[in-house]
């Protein structure tokens, strides 16, 4: 999915035919960019499929066009701003081939200083370990397997593991299994789709894992630094959806107000800090 990122979108494509060959399938989608980016990538790489959207879809639903478009045995879902390193793809390939019951699997994904991207491997989140989070616990002690749950702090990041739910910037899929649980839920916008759909692939009895021979970097928010106000919105929905879809039946209703109130609380926040600083930073 590509929205007005020519220039990465582009680089992308040169290091997927680099690593994956020239006579991969690749599809991009283009939600309704205004950059050129759709013309760019047909006249720079005329084998690429490009299906373009006449509005922003958001995430979910721009994907969702994609895998309807692709009955390809594993489908690699691939954000514009991730540069695979040198046979990523074949040996997420490999995996999922001699692990049957693994839906997906992710790679290390590093960010341009090398510093690691956490999102590639996360456990779901849940109120406690988003209190942990918010209150810096999860930092001040970054290897508790309590404190810092949510980022798995306590399993090595160079040995092969399940987790929870890896990332749709970089995430290779096993069709049969995406048939069963459903694409994308359309109700997430940006952000959580995701975690959405791990959880539904782990309920529906397939295995996630991480897998750090497979590398690629990051560079993390080309898209949404162009419209922070709206994308912050869209971080905190999403944060609601998911809890409301997956927990909000097992708590009592007092709880889930007192959730409710503590995401658009930290909507606030943040939505002011940004003002302030004039920051880009989505999701600190």
């Amino acid at each position: 999915m590509s929205y007005n990122v020519r220039s990465f979108v582009l680089e992308t494509l040169r290091a997927y035919y680099l690593t994956c060959g020239p006579d991969s399938t690749a599809i991009v989608i283009d939600n309704a960019s205004t950059d050129g980016s759709a013309d760019a990538i047909q006249e720079a790489y005329p084998h690429a499929k490009v299906i373009r959207l006449e509005q922003n879809l958001g995430f979910g639903r721009a994907n969702n066009a994609g895998l309807d478009a692709t009955d390809s045995e594993f489908v690699l879902l691939l954000n514009p701003d991730v540069i695979l390193g040198e046979g990523c793809v074949a040996t997420l390939a490999e995996f999922l081939a001699d692990h049957p019951d693994a839906g997906a699997a992710g790679p290390r994904l590093n960010r341009p200083d090398g510093r690691p991207d956490l999102a590639a491997r996360r456990a779901f989140p849940s109120p406690l370990s988003a209190f942990f989070r918010l209150t810096g616990l999860s930092r001040m002690f970054p290897r508790s397997a309590r404190l810092n749950r949510y980022n798995l702090g306590n399993l090595s990041s160079e040995t092969v593991h399940e987790i929870d739910s890896g990332t749709a910037a970089c995430l290779l899929v096993r069709r049969s299994a995406i048939d069963k649980v459903g694409f994308f839920d359309p109700d997430f916008f940006m952000y959580g789709e995701d975690l959405d759909l791990c959880y539904r692939l782990r309920a529906g009895g397939w295995k996630i894992y991480y897998v750090p021979t497979a590398t690629a970097v990051h560079v993390k928010g080309t898209s949404t630094r162009q419209a922070t106000s709206k994308m912050l919105y869209e971080f905190h929905r999403a944060m609601w959806i998911f809890h409301r879809k997956h927990y909000a039946a097992s708590l009592p209703g007092v709880v889930n107000w007192l959730i409710w109130v503590g995401i658009w609380a930290r909507w606030i926040v943040l939505s002011l800090r940004a003002r302030m600083t004039k920051s880009s930073i989505v999701s600190p």
